[in-house]
């Protein structure tokens, strides 16, 4: 695996190869998600999908072919995703009276159905989420980040008051805030984002920005509070409890496998996504809460000798937290040697390895093996295999490696985080590779300006804004907000 340092992008690459995450597909920009890979995206929906139905949410599915009229009728929204559409012009051999376009988000789609189930206030809120794949037609592609097709969620709300749509977008970002650091031990900024990296028909978009492990941000999911916007282009409308006819206030929020490569460009260092017990290649680090594989078993035992007690001392630590709710694995093929194997589980990211030998047979006991924690000092010796203390030890060792990885990469994040007072100290910061936060009261302009001059976007206006007085770094005016700015993908 190339070393981070030398080549972050090579390095991303290497481990997605190496863990088995994913493929090149054949059509240029697309990727095969390969089992392990699922399986973490598995872990993010089994979460996302728990959480949402808490809130009152229902899965749906809406059409992945969409009428390219629908995408016109909101003038914002063609004009943001014209660039990135794919559209079907011929089916079943003949040219197609209307093209289609292949869906890149369903704002319009779910719309013009809402329209239809909409008739008054009694029918309000509305709260749909559907599972699905959206295409973009994107010209730099990167397994998980940026692809032609990918698999996300897209949640879809009515109301009948702004306040209340408003509301339903800020509860959803914070889900997502939840899932990021709770789960994901992915630090996220949570804010606003600017008129110019607001979603194409949205009011107002929310995001959840995230530090990877060359400082570049990640933009991990979004909320939009969609107003009326798109409910006056389909005449999404409603009568009130007077009534009157109104249009509906909408929201819109989805997160997607994009939060795979997050997860990946977080937790890394020069040998892998973390310091490992081996001295060879490494690749990926994955937090507990959401490692397919959360414990590996390993029995050594000598050829031909003591391995019927070895194995059987194994299987009973497998029962043992399995039966405790535990993910874990034995890893009995005798083709492979232990050395083999802790590197291959490693390289895996799963949390904790335990070993047993007819040592730890003969004590009752086995050894321990953290994964984010080098040589010996990641290893304990002589933990008792007894149900109880075992489940205790392990459960205890997981949220532990858990907050470790939480900790170590929110302290990445802030000590690359720059306070600037001036366009030319933003502009040194950027150069330096941090993000620069600063006051800002800037046009439009000003902020392509800043694109065109370093690279650098408005990440958010950050909803946990520190004490002011600000000042804005590019006008020199008083300012009531700051923001991040940085480069990301």
């Amino acid at each position: 695996v190339t070393p981070k340092s030398e080549d972050f992008s090579r390095w991303y690459l290497d481990v997605i190869r190496e863990c088995e995450l994913a493929d090149y597909g054949p059509a240029r920009g697309t990727m095969v998600i390969r089992p392990y890979g699922y399986a973490l995206w598995e872990g993010i929906q089994r979460w996302m999908d728990a959480k949402f139905k808490t809130t009152g949410v229902e899965n749906a599915y809406f059409p992945q072919l969409i009428p390219y009229s629908f995408i016109t009728k909101e003038a914002s929204h063609v004009e943001g995703f014209s660039p990135e559409l794919a559209v079907v012009t011929q089916g079943g051999g003949k040219t197609l009276e209307e093209p289609l376009v292949v869906r890149p988000t369903s704002e319009t789609i779910v719309n013009h159905m809402f329209s239809q189930w909409i008739q008054s206030y009694r029918d309000l809120p509305l709260l749909m989420n559907q599972w699905a794949n959206v295409h973009r037609w994107e010209m730099r592609t990167r397994p998980f980040i940026r692809t032609l097709e990918f698999l996300w969620q897209e949640g879809h709300t009515a109301h009948a008051t702004a306040e209340e749509a408003e509301e339903r977008a800020v509860q959803m970002i914070d889900v997502y805030r939840e899932f990021a650091e709770d789960v994901a031990a992915m630090p996220v900024i949570v804010g606003r984002k600017s008129r110019v990296e607001t979603f194409a028909g949205a009011n107002n978009t929310y995001t959840i920005e995230a530090m990877m492990g060359d400082k570049r941000a990640l933009q991990a999911g979004t909320s939009h509070n969609l107003g009326q916007n798109f409910a006056k282009a389909f005449d999404t409308t409603f009568l009130d409890e007077n009534g009157k006819t109104q249009h509906v206030h909408q929201s819109s929020w989805g997160v997607s496998t994009r939060l795979i490569g997050g997860i990946i460009m977080t937790h890394g260092d020069d040998v892998g996504l973390r310091r490992v017990l081996y001295t060879g290649p490494h690749t990926t680090a994955l937090p507990p809460a959401l490692a397919p594989i959360q414990v590996v078993v390993v029995p050594i035992a000598q050829k031909n000798k003591d391995k019927e007690s070895v194995n059987a001392a194994a299987s009973a630590v497998v029962k043992t937290l399995t039966d405790a709710g535990v993910r874990v694995k034995l890893d009995d093929d005798e083709r492979n040697s232990p050395g083999w194997k802790f590197a291959q589980w490693e390289m895996k990211g799963v949390p904790i390895r335990v070993e047993i030998g007819p040592k730890d047979v003969a004590n009752d006991a086995c050894v321990l093996a953290r994964r984010d924690k080098p040589g010996k000092e990641g290893k304990e010796f002589g933990v008792s295999v007894e149900p109880s203390a075992l489940v205790g030890k392990v459960r205890e060792t997981l949220a532990d490696v858990q907050s470790a990885l939480l900790s170590e990469a929110r302290a990445f994040r802030d000590e690359n985080i720059v306070d600037v007072t001036s366009y030319e100290e933003l502009k040194a910061a950027i150069d330096a590779g941090k993000w620069a936060r600063g006051g800002w009261e800037g046009s439009d302009a000003d902020e392509e300006k800043v694109k065109e001059d370093t690279g650098a976007t408005i990440r958010c206006f950050p909803f946990d804004q520190p004490a002011g007085p600000h000042t804005c770094l590019m006008t020199g005016v008083e300012a009531k907000e700051v923001c991040l700015f940085a480069k990301s993908y």
